[in-house]
């Protein structure tokens, strides 16, 4: 660990490129000199080189033309300092650099780096690459000299140190901006950039290690609430559950809320019963499923302790509805006049909601039935149903989740999960943002786990914001539990298996 702040990182808030200028900004006027922050990310930088490839080398450094490569100057220099074999190449020439990235090329060439314009050399097979060609400014896509140099550094098969950022990614949406470096270490500075944690960052970014470079932590709280917008919250999930705090001793059924889940049209009975099946073991005191008549014998042989219901129609979901505290619905409701005609009554109710899978889709095409509904709501799509609801294209959506998710929210009134690698949560006081969750996630009935654990914590009087936050991490560490026996045939059922574990805080939370 450095006197400069070097950390694996652990939850904080995470910030748009213009948060991290503004911060960069208010240390230089705080009376740190530009080029002494550079100083210090060069050497947090040489020291996660050493620490991690002691024994490769050359240390070849890829240099762009901004800050970022004056950072790799900098690394660069101190590497020969130390005796070390390193090599710069410059993807812009180094007589063009200005400011303190300038100083930096001087100070390495006073040391001796050789510096080489870049011209498609690859790497060689045991060197160490630092990656320091783009930074957080990067919008649009890369050009084609850059593009050229970082698929050369892909092939390479040597391991890559991201300065702040890998060359390429967006550090507001976490999108590759045509191409991109896949790092296998990125040290980030002064603020963690949103982009890091979801989309295409979590194939590109690797082991994430933070510097605050030794920045005075006054220069943190002197953004105004409006310059803040966009700033993200990463959830913690021992902070949450410590903050809801163990079940009164003196606890019974009935204190812990009645979850109602709707859904299960024929051939898809198992959605809605794995999302009853997740509010049972998170806690929900009662929880009742109102499915086919046909499915009923199914559900009893495999969860006796949810109370089943056949329902055809609208009227005989009503007195259903009156009993319960939250409805989930959408797992397995189907877009036919059973479902729609459901989705009309629960609607109609004005009961607390969480609305996942084809209740998204039927609200997609009539958006006028979620705006007459007067209670709370969760949303919790997936990029291709977020696109349904914003009729726009999946692209779209992925583009900017953090804003799709925003707009969502904005538009129903409610709390939006987007789901996906680094799911975002938008609701009324902000934006967030769960790190956890593994790709073996990737298969059928996990969203509906989802749905019914988000229904069973609202059922216990969790608010709908705080409900769908835990809601996502709670699920998240079940399934990274149950990913220890491998990711590939990780199935929903095996995530409601661990989900009691993560609750009550027996399965491994850090």
């Amino acid at each position: 660990m450095s006197s400069l702040g070097r950390v694996i990182v652990a939850e904080q808030t995470l910030y748009t490129a213009a948060q991290v200028r503004e911060f960069d900004r208010l240390a230089i006027a705080s009376g740190i000199a530009g080029f002494e922050l550079m100083r210090r990310a060069g050497q947090a930088a040489f020291n996660c080189v050493q620490e991690c490839w002691p024994d490769r080398s050359p240390i070849e450094v890829f240099c762009g033309g901004g800050n970022n490569g004056g950072d790799g100057y900098v690394l660069a220099a101190l590497a020969a300092e130390a005796g070390l074999a390193v090599r710069v190449w410059a993807l812009a020439a180094p007589e063009s650099l200005n400011g303190d990235a300038a100083l930096a090329w001087q100070w390495a060439r006073r040391t001796g780096v050789v510096v080489s314009l870049w011209r498609g050399e690859s790497p060689q097979d045991n060197s160490v690459v630092v990656d320091a060609m783009l930074g957080i400014g990067l919008r649009g896509d890369v050009r084609e000299h850059y593009r050229a140099a970082i698929q050369a550094i892909n092939c390479a098969g040597v391991p890559v140190l991201a300065i702040d950022i890998p060359s390429g990614l967006c550090s507001d949406s976490g999108r590759i901006l045509g191409v991109a470096i896949k790092a296998a270490q990125t040290l980030s500075f002064i603020g963690l950039k949103r982009g890091l944690f979801t989309l295409d960052a979590l194939d590109c970014v690797g082991a994430l290690h933070f510097a605050d470079l030794a920045v005075p932590r006054n220069v943190y709280k002197q953004l105004s609430s409006g310059q803040l917008t966009g700033a993200v919250r990463q959830l913690n999930l021992a902070q949450m559950l410590a903050e809801w705090g163990p079940r009164a001793r003196n606890a019974h059924k009935g204190a812990a809320g009645h979850v109602l889940v709707v859904g299960g049209d024929y051939g898809m009975a198992g959605a809605a019963l794995l999302a009853a099946s997740a509010a049972a073991r998170s806690g929900a005191g009662l929880v009742s499923c109102a499915t086919r008549p046909e499915h009923i014998g199914l559900f009893v042989a495999a969860r006796p302790e949810l109370m089943v219901h056949g329902v055809s129609g609208a009227q005989e979901l009503q007195w259903l509805l009156a009993k319960a505290t939250v409805v989930v619905i959408g797992p397995g409701l189907g877009q036919q006049s059973w479902g729609r005609e459901l989705l009309a009554a629960v609607l109609a109710a004005n009961k607390p909601l969480v609305v996942d899978a084809d209740a998204l889709n039927i609200i997609a095409s009539e958006p006028q039935l979620l705006l007459s509904h007067c209670g709370p709501r969760i949303l919790t799509p997936h990029p291709g149903e977020a696109a349904r609801l914003m009729a726009c294209s999946t692209l779209d959506v992925q583009a900017d989740r953090f804003t799709a998710a925003q707009t969502m929210a904005e538009r129903f009134a409610a709390s939006v999960l987007l789901k996906g690698g680094g799911t975002v949560i938008a609701t009324g006081d902000g934006l967030y943002l769960c790190n956890r969750g593994n790709p073996g996630m990737a298969s059928g009935g996990m969203g509906d786990v989802l749905s019914g654990v988000i229904g069973a914590f609202v059922a216990q009087g969790l608010s709908p914001p705080r409900a769908t936050c835990l809601g996502v991490v709670v699920h998240a560490a079940a399934a990274d539990v149950a990913a220890v026996e491998g990711e590939r045939g990780l199935i929903a059922s095996d995530v409601i298996d661990h989900l009691r574990g993560v609750i009550n805080g027996y399965a491994a939370l850090s």
